[in-house]
Formats: C-alpha cells, sequence, structure tokens
C-alpha cells in the first residue's frame, strides 16, 4: 500500500510516498518559500534527485508541482493518483477533542478550523493542505495524526494551570507538541535500552523546541504548554518568560497585544540574542570568540538543565536522554553544554562518541555511565505513516 504524508507549513509543503508496511521510502521532499518567486522543490527517489528554483504562488500550485513529479513518465513513482490509497497528515493541535490518529471528516475539519486560535501559525496551513490533497486524490483515505495526542496522558496535576477552574473546564490547559517526533523516539530509545518500565527525556531540539517526560512509555510532562511558545529558548521564539513583562510591555512601553504576541514568537529566542536563528551560524561565531553567541548558547544549554532537573524529580529517576530533530542529532557543541557537569545525575558524555555523526541510533555516554545518553534520529513521516497505515 502507498502512504503520501503531507505536512503542510505556513510557507512550506514536506511530503514522502512510503510503501507500507515496509516502510520503504519512495520518494520525499520539500517546497520551500510557497508564494515566493524563487521558490525551491525538491524531489528525491532511489534514482533521481530534482531540484528547482521557480514561483510557487501557492500551497495549491506547490502540491500541483509535486503531483506532476510522482506522475512524471521519467522519475515519476505512480502512474495514476488512485495508486496512492492513505494520505497522512500531521496537524499540529487537536486540542482535547483527538487523543488519537483519526480518519479525516467534514466534522474533523471543522474541528481542526475551531482550533486555529490555538496553532495560528500551523493548523490553518495544516487544513489547506487537507482540503487541497482531497480535491487531487478525490479516493485516497484522509487520517489526520495530530502532535497534540502524545500528551492526552499528561496527569492532571501536570498539565492544570493555578486558575480558575472555569478557564479549565473551556480547555486552558498544557497540550504539548511535537507529540509525533517524541512518540517516535521514545519508543525507539524503549526498544534500545530494553525497559519498557523506563523513564525517558525526550530533547526536540531544531528551530522550534522542546523537551518531554516520557514514564512508561507514556508523555508525563512536557516543556510546552497551552501553546507552543514557552520552555525552551528557539530559533526565534522567547521559550519561559514572567508574564510581568508581557503587561509591562502594553502598560508601560505602549506596545499593543499584538506587538506583543509577534515580539515573543518572531523576535525572540536566539535571534534576539545573537541577531541569528541559524544555530550552526552562532556556533561558528561563538568559536570565533562572539560573546553574544557564547552566552545565548550558555542560556539555551542552562534553560534544557532545569528542565532535566525538574523532569528527573518528577519522574523519580531517569534511564535515558534523548538527543533528536536538526539541532539534537547535529550539534555535538549543544549536547556537550547540555550534559556537562551533570555528572552527580549520572550522565556522563563521551567526547569522542559525541562528535560521531550517524543516521543511526547512537549511544554517546561514556561506557560505565548510569543513564544512556542516545542521539536518535527522528522520522515523523515514518510514524505518520505507521498510524495513518493502522486506519486503513
Amino acid at each position: 500500500m502507498k502512504v503520501l504524508i503531507i505536512n503542510a507549513g505556513s510557507s512550506s509543503i514536506k511530503y514522502q510516498l512510503l510503501a507500507m508496511p515496509s516502510k520503504e521510502m519512495l520518494c520525499q521532499g520539500i517546497v520551500e518559500r510557497v508564494g515566493a518567486k524563487d521558490a525551491i522543490l525538491k524531489y528525491k527517489t532511489a534514482t533521481a534527485d530534482v531540484e528547482v528554483v521557480e514561483e510557487i504562488a501557492s500551497h495549491k500550485v506547490g502540491l500541483n508541482k509535486v503531483v506532476e513529479y510522482l506522475l512524471d513518465p521519467k522519475i515519476g513513482v505512480i502512474s495514476n493518483v488512485d495508486e496512492i490509497e492513505v494520505i497522512g497528515h500531521r496537524v499540529v493541535h487537536g486540542g482535547n477533542a483527538f487523543s488519537n490518529t483519526t480518519i479525516i471528516t467534514e466534522q474533523v475539519k471543522n474541528k481542526i478550523k475551531e482550533l486555529f486560535s490555538l496553532a495560528p501559525l500551523h493548523n490553518p496551513h495544516n487544513l489547506e493542505g487537507i482540503i487541497l490533497t482531497e480535491q487531487l486524490f478525490p479516493k485516497a483515505k484522509q487520517v489526520a495524526v495530530f502532535d497534540t495526542a502524545f500528551h492526552q496522558t499528561v496527569p492532571e496535576k501536570a498539565k492544570k494551570y493555578a486558575i480558575p477552574q472555569t478557564f479549565y473546564d473551556q480547555g486552558i490547559q498544557l497540550y504539548g507538541f511535537h507529540g509525533i517526533s517524541h512518540k517516535y523516539v521514545s519508543e525507539k530509545a524503549i526498544e534500545y535500552i530494553g525497559k519498557k518500565d523506563s523513564k525517558i527525556i525526550t530533547v526536540h531540539l531544531g528551530n522550534g523546541c522542546s523537551m518531554t517526560a516520557v514514564k512508561n512509555g507514556e508523555s508525563f510532562d512536557h516543556s510546552m504548554g497551552f501553546g507552543p511558545i514557552n520552555g525552551l529558548i528557539m530559533g526565534t521564539r522567547s521559550g519561559d518568560i514572567d508574564h510581568a513583562i508581557i503587561f509591562y510591555l502594553v502598560n508601560n512601553l505602549g506596545y499593543t497585544l499584538d506587538e506583543v504576541n509577534t515580539l515573543l514568537i518572531k523576535e525572540s529566542g536566539m535571534l534576539s540574542l545573537t541577531g541569528y536563528s541559524d544555530l550552526r551560524e552562532i556556533e561558528a561565531l561563538a568559536a570565533e570568540g562572539n560573546r553574544e553567541c557564547q552566552l545565548a548558547l550558555d542560556m539555551n544549554a542552562y534553560r534544557i538543565k532545569k528542565y532535566i532537573g525538574s523532569f528527573i524529580a518528577a519522574m523519580g529517576g531517569l534511564d535515558a536522554i534523548v538527543f533528536t530533530a536538526g539541532i539534537g542529532e547535529n550539534s555535538s557543541t549543544l549536547r556537550n553544554l547540555v550534559c556537562k557537569d551533570m555528572e552527580y545525575l549520572g550522565i556522563t558524555l563521551d567526547a569522542d562518541k559525541n562528535q560521531i555523526r550517524s543516521k543511526e541510533i547512537r549511544e554517546i555516554n561514556q561506557k560505565d555511565a548510569k543513564v544512556k545518553v542516545l542521539v536518535i534520529p527522528t522520522n515523523e513521516e515514518i510514524e505518520i505513516a505507521k498510524e495513518a497505515y493502522g486506519l486503513a
């Protein structure tokens, strides 16, 4: 069975076509800079590797281009759109309505739309991807996999805020994000260490960053909350901030609420500390002696350490830490800063192993370490395909 995975973002469309249940990758790619004249479309199969720069005015145009490549007589991997039987969509926010992967109906689409206000940067584009693929693949079963679903197991004592009950009744609580990634790598970690009754911390570090305490295979606590802004320091997002600052910005410095929202989401984080949001540039400048960049790295690692400590206390121990996503998998510098001076918790890094790059699961702790430190490449597409195929 051919399963197409679609992850529609604000200006991008990630896609991957897999044969299930073998998980064989038939093609993968991305459309970047949707809406721009210099948009980039990448399409890769076992025998073809295409990258073109052209104007792609909308998500609709981008998806039509992807279908053209899929059907191309020379480099395509299908001869008819009906060969694709299932399409799995990543949907960022499912609120309390969805605790599991679900087949998409009109009712499901309406609920995703109702949740726009909880994930304004993501859910509208996720829904647009669903509507467009329904038109392009009319016979395919459409399936939604929610980023928030994995965190439905977070206990009430951890997900409830200390504000009047009426707000909790209206759905104001911790939801958690990056759940597809956290679920995928935590399952891989449990399999690797061979211990089901485990206590694991998964650290997803990309442009967006989050951490999850995973106890016995279930999400137990999470660094993000009601929205994907708080927690760790991110590329352009502030992470945790004293909410009194928001009132001060509005009441004393004349900011509007929209301006504060933009500030915390698009103009903060590593960008505000260094002028750069790409960690590779920040690490390079720090290595050259740039004080602001080194301080930003130290702040980033310090915030992660604080969550590691709190999660260990909450779970009552720790068996493994998992680093994943673009930064987590590739930045030996940040992993070293995070694990430095953590010997008292049983976390000791092997400097040589930490430098190794691989697409496989790797253990980078010292041989006699009490806590495993693992680097596990995430694969949200595989997780989405697995769950979508399960409903086929």
